[in-house]
């Protein structure tokens, strides 16, 4: 495992760089659109359609990569993708935002594809848990990591722009300089979404549900702490613990769902968010340390349900279509995450800052009511027929082959 950690560290640390940039790029966004007057609901358009762009991207980048080949790839879309952060620095006006922001996701998706191919060519049937695992902790962290980047330059300013560019161009040299072995050519199967509902409805609606809070929480979770009355160091922290609270929750919630019925695991943490999500109403009365400890629960809640959904969904099916389901999935997060920050915002102008964490109690509050409902509709998977919970990423259909519990790694290296 240590040679293998050596041999994809180049592809880790790009990964990392792709992720550190866009997730400074993400919050400065969100509070240089606030700062520059654009109202909160147009705030939620530009970050809204950054994930237009990732499902768009999701869709077309594997043609583009069996085309063009994977370093070339990597190469065109961070370029594009460091040229659209200093854009956003130059050209500051909401609609050009959301053309950028559209870019930027498309870019994502297509860099996310081409380093996880290669992290999926490098792994083998011991090493592929452990390398999904660590690949899923270096991109949360670098996320969360780059939060922390907020206060070394004013947000009014354009230091942190450039800095976005500087850190995803330099994702460039250890994926370019790498001489691990170009990957196949990538396959792109998905199910029917008829079909896919069919096989797991509380996996179709649990991922659908988790796009809309996940992709409203990431996306304006910096403006409604700067609207709370946080100065831009506790902005970066209270966002940068969110992420982190979902990093750690991931695992134990996993585990636990292999041993009783993932639907409870499911209604569980979906109404655990609904508690938080009233208890921010509070917020105005408390210190920053609560804040904190509050965001720590709400992304520890909120991140697990799409992992969890994915594996509820494979319980319900052969090892042959994981992928294809999963990468179906991916595009109903998408979908959710399109929608979630637009939606957040409407209810944040009619209520103020609070209305983000309402609308994902509302949001929970469906998803677990509706998985309490199939309860009463259908037994559970036996436990020694259910498939192991593993670690799952949002960010392209090929982690999806990473995933132990697929059998796609032995039709591509037997």
């Amino acid at each position: 495992m240590r040679n293998t950690l050596i041999g994809i560290s180049a592809l880790l640390l790009g990964a990392g760089a792709i992720n550190l940039g866009l997730g400074l790029q993400g919050s400065l966004l969100a509070l240089r659109a606030n700062l520059e007057g654009f109202g909160v609901v147009l705030t939620g358009l530009i970050m809204s359609s950054y994930y237009a762009g990732f499902v768009i991207g999701s869709i077309f980048a594997p043609s583009i990569v069996n085309r063009v080949g994977h370093i070339r790839t990597f190469s065109a879309f961070a370029s594009l993708a460091s040229a659209a952060a200093l854009c956003h620095a130059v050209l500051i006006e909401p609609v050009t935002w959301m053309i950028f922001r559209a870019i930027t996701g498309v870019c994502f998706a297509a860099l996310c594809l081409v380093a996880e191919s290669w992290l999926n060519e490098r792994s083998t049937n011991l090493n592929r848990g452990a390398l999904l695992s660590t690949y899923f902790v270096v991109i949360l962290g670098a996320t969360a990591l780059g939060q922390l980047l907020l206060p070394i330059a004013p947000i009014a300013g354009y230091d942190l722009f450039v800095a976005v560019s500087v850190i995803i161009s330099l994702s460039l040299v250890p994926v370019a300089l790498t001489s691990t072995p170009t990957p196949v050519e990538i396959e792109h199967e998905r199910l029917s979404l008829k079909r896919l509902y069919k096989f797991s409805p509380v996996g179709f609606i649990g991922c659908l549900g988790a796009g809309l809070i996940q992709g409203a929480l990431w996306a304006l979770s910096a403006v409604y702490a700067e609207k709370s009355g946080l100065i831009t160091e506790e902005t970066a922290i209270f966002v940068a613990i969110m992420i982190l609270g979902g990093l750690l929750t991931q695992w134990p919630l996993g585990k636990l769902s292999d041993y009783v019925d993932r639907r409870y695991v499911i209604v569980t943490v979906s109404f655990g968010m609904v508690g938080i999500g009233l208890l921010f109403f509070e917020t105005t009365r408390l210190d920053s340390i609560w804040l904190y400890c509050l965001g720590a629960f709400a992304g520890g809640l909120a991140l697990p349900i799409y992992g969890l959904s994915i594996a509820h969904t494979n319980d319900f099916m052969e090892t042959k279509y994981f992928v294809p389901a999963s990468a179906t999935l991916l595009m109903v997060y998408g979908v959710g995450a399109t929608l979630g920050p637009f939606l957040a915002a409407l209810l944040m102008l009619i209520i103020g800052p609070s209305g983000l964490f309402v609308y994902s109690a509302i949001i929970s509050l469906a998803v677990g009511s509706f998985a309490l409902y199939r309860i009463s509709q259908r037994n559970p998977v036996p436990e020694d027929e259910a498939e192991k919970f593993s670690m799952v990423t949002r960010t392209s259909q090929i982690a999806f082959e990473l995933d132990p519990r697929s059998d796609e790694f032995e039709q591509g290296h037997n």
